[in-house]
């Protein structure tokens, strides 16, 4: 059976942590938990020692470095990236796994047929939307959900994307070189569980605007392939 190397990228995430780490604990689709953090001294340490995980300290600070050296550390044959605040459940693993075979990375995605998220509210739901229209409609990327991060995908096709990204920008540059670097694609229905406790690291008006200049830069890339 292929099994996964969980990437779990990890910032102070004390209140949830234990609860995520419990419920994949002897799951039988994953090899490793590979959990990257930006600091010895951040405070989900602890909790991962109680549990079999890889702890990584990160050379370079953000959410997209965490990915980026998640799988630069990634033994198994597949990679998962997964929160760390329990929003993402576990119980996908065996179709993502399942769809992969086909494709060279599977995105979840929040917004179509029997999906949906318990902790979006009408200001994040409304900038998704807006961002994931502008991706579909006129970088033709196919997803539905362009800044949904649970995604699977082949460790050495991750590798030669040869992403920059070091925060949360890597949300749009992922799936955009994905589809411009010609590697196969999907995307799955997921239900967004309410993250468990903790604040969201996420500020929406400031983090929004970068994910917009993110977006225009990558029209280098359509452009490119007319």
């Amino acid at each position: 059976m292929d099994k996964i190397s969980l990437i779990i990228p990890t910032k102070n995430e004390k209140e949830s942590l234990e609860a995520v780490l419990k419920e994949i604990e002897n799951n039988p689709y994953v090899n490793e938990k590979i959990l990257v953090v930006d600091s010895e001294d951040d405070n989900s340490i602890p909790i991962a020692k109680k549990f079999n995980c890889k702890i990584i300290i990160q050379k370079k600070s953000g959410y997209g470095s965490a990915i980026i050296e998640g799988f630069e550390n990634a033994n198994s044959d597949y990679g998962c990236i997964f929160n760390a605040d329990y929003s993402f459940d576990p119980k996908y693993f065996s179709e993502l796994i399942q769809v992969s075979k086909n494709f060279n990375f599977v995105f979840g995605t929040r917004y179509t047929k029997n999906s949906g998220s318990d902790d979006d509210d009408i200001i994040t739901l409304t900038g998704n939307k807006i961002f994931s229209f502008i991706t579909r409609y006129f970088l033709r990327i196919k997803l539905s959900d362009i800044l949904f991060t649970y995604v699977l995908c082949n460790v050495n096709s991750f590798k030669k994307l040869n992403l920059k990204n070091n925060d949360f920008k890597l949300c749009i540059e992922l799936p955009t070189k994905v589809k411009f670097d010609n590697f196969s694609y999907t995307e799955i229905p997921m239900k967004e569980r309410r993250r468990f406790g903790g604040q969201k690291k996420v500020n929406v008006l400031i983090d929004g605007l970068h994910i917009l200049i993110e977006i225009i830069k990558s029209f280098k890339y359509f452009l490119r392939s007319k």
